[in-house]
């Protein structure tokens, strides 16, 4: 099942090395580029899009992590609330039972 996958990863990583390199054939004009702070002239549209697209997969994995970690954080404090209340209860079923008659 992994070959399979990395076989799979290797024909997508292709595919797309495949796509820039015609996206990049097809538009050879260089581009002015104005981020706000900076203005940048000169730059050829296959390398600019390929940096936004490099920054938008950076962004994305970066709200994954923090989500992950974020979820981690509530799953270590559910374990540990967990242990402490299964404790109690085996307190409580090993202390005798009041019987006021």
């Amino acid at each position: 099942m992994a070959t399979l996958r990395r076989i799979v990863f290797v024909c997508a990583l292709i595919v797309c090395v495949l796509l820039a390199a015609v996206f990049a054939y097809g538009n050879p004009q260089p581009i002015d580029v104005d981020l706000g702070f900076a203005k940048l002239e000169g730059v050829s549209m296959a390398a600019a899009f390929a940096v936004a697209f490099g920054c938008g997969w950076l962004f994305g994995l970066l709200s994954a992590g923090l989500a992950l970690l974020r979820n981690a954080g509530e799953k270590r404090r559910l374990r540990k609330d967990l242990r402490y209340l299964e404790t109690e209860l085996s307190a409580l079923r090993s202390a005798p039972a009041n019987n006021a008659d």
